[in-house]
């Protein structure tokens, strides 16, 4: 990582004395063929005050980074607020319209409105954009570092860029301890019927199946994004359905899937896992007691800095028992970083970018966190890395990413809702649960038109 080099300022003596002043002394010519030399670039000074989400080995990682970064600049301090994910916006809208924050945390720019969407509240990276909270840094040398395609996708908006992406990440993903399948003669499964069959094993030998950080609510539905995409590839399309009324919550092929998502709520999971948090999950797949855990890339990094020896493997959730159908990892492009408009220290939010995101620095960041990388020439040399990659070649945007309901609609009208079976919700019957989220969409619906 490289430092920061002040020059040392020159200063020049203002003469007093006669009432005539000499005429200034032209600058002098730069000789063909040199390189003019700059001028110095002033010390940086103050606080840089950062959001970030909750995630261990990401704060971790910052934490470190912004010693390193307080030791390259001497008269910067970074102050870092650690929320959780489901807090993030609320928190930044918040800080930002106090103009108390400098550096922020945030996710990728989805959920844009289509062209068949009506009555829809905009998300709100655009609600910030649009009230001139967040900085413009198309022109900032650090945003080069990135690909353009995540710059475009996950950053811009109306032809500028106000964020960079610093990852994509899969989330339809089954993570599997490979000592344990080994043991008990379980081959890993391909289809739902498979995947039945094996958590039956599991559990004849009193070894839990699989776990997830229940009491967080979105680690259940996150990970059972496989069933959805194996019976919806087309996730995007599969929104549109959903508006203009060519799918229903209660067609056959969703009272299918809803069967299935309450075999996996009710029976996959370990009880318990309701009071199981989403950052406690992978401590307690890595302490060996259930074969699986369900949930996105991002544990991985957390898994092996719990149990460097353990054992693991990482599979698209099977949800059909067509394997061809199992094929797909969804995710999404996730976290990235924004530089507050109202910023009181834009010099060193600035500089605190551009060494995040140098080359050496944005490698280390991926080696520790795990993400997806979008610098070119970045490496994924983990065994996430190795995991993930037969399936980069299928990797899908997930629904979440394309879904906005009407305004209106009622709790249900999302289908990210495995949690609504018990334990984790109140149905316990698969037509009761589609008869509920139909209503509740078409409640959206009906006052959209």
């Amino acid at each position: 990582m490289g430092k920061l080099i002040v020059a040392v300022a020159l200063i020049v003596a203002a003469c007093g004395g006669g009432a005539t002043s000499a005429p200034a002394t032209p600058a002098a010519s730069v000789p063909v063929g040199e390189t003019a030399v700059p001028p110095p670039t002033p010390a940086l000074s103050g606080s840089v005050r950062v959001l970030i989400h909750q995630n261990p080995p990401f704060v971790d990682f910052m934490t470190a980074f912004n010693k390193t970064f307080e030791a390259n600049h001497p008269g910067v301090t970074v102050e870092m607020e650690v929320v959780n994910a489901n807090d993030l916006m609320a928190k930044t809208q918040s800080r930002l319209t106090a103009q108390d924050v400098d550096v922020i945390d945030i996710f990728a720019f989805d959920r844009a409105v289509q062209p068949f969407m009506k009555n829809v509240e905009a998300p709100g990276w655009q609600k910030l954009i649009d009230a001139g909270l967040l900085m413009d840094i198309t022109d900032q040398a650090f945003v080069k570092s990135y690909d353009a395609a995540s710059v475009a996708d996950a950053g811009s908006y109306n032809g500028k860029v106000y964020a960079v992406n610093l990852g994509r990440v899969g989330y339809s993903g089954l993570y599997y301890n490979k000592d344990l399948f080994a043991a008990n003669n379980v081959a890993v499964p391909a289809t739902w019927n498979e995947l039945v069959a094996a958590c039956a094993t599991f559990k004849a030998a009193n070894i839990g199946c699989m776990t997830a950080g229940g009491k967080d609510g979105w680690p259940i539905f996150v990970g059972a994004y496989g069933l959805l995409g194996s019976y919806f590839p087309d996730q995007l399309g599969l929104v549109q359905g959903l508006w203009d009324g060519s799918i229903k919550y209660t067609d056959a092929q969703w009272l299918e899937l809803l069967g299935k998502y309450k075999v996996y709520a009710g029976e996959m999971i370990e009880a318990g896992a309701s009071g199981i948090a989403g950052d406690a999950a992978p401590g307690r797949f890595a302490s060996g007691e259930v074969a699986m855990q369900a949930g996105g890339t991002w544990y991985a990094a957390a898994i092996d800095s719990l149990s460097p020896s353990f054992k693991w493997g990482y599979i698209p959730f099977p949800g059909s028992d067509n394997a061809a159908d199992n094929q797909f990892m969804f995710g999404k492009y996730d976290q990235g970083w924004a530089i507050a408009n109202d910023s009181s220290n834009k010099d060193a939010a600035v500089a605190y970018l551009s060494e995040f995101s140098d080359p050496a620095n944005y490698q280390a960041f991926v080696d520790a966190v795990g993400p997806i990388p979008t610098q070119p020439g970045a490496t994924l040399s983990t065994t996430l890395g190795a995991e993930i990659a037969p399936y980069l070649a299928t990797f899908k945007i997930g629904f979440e990413n394309y879904w906005l309901g009407p305004k209106g609609a009622g709790q249900y009208a999302t289908p990210m809702f495995t949690n609504l079976f018990k334990p984790f919700g109140t149905f316990d019957d698969p037509a009761a649960a589609a008869a509920q989220a139909q209503a509740d969409l078409q409640s959206g619906l009906d006052a959209a038109q």
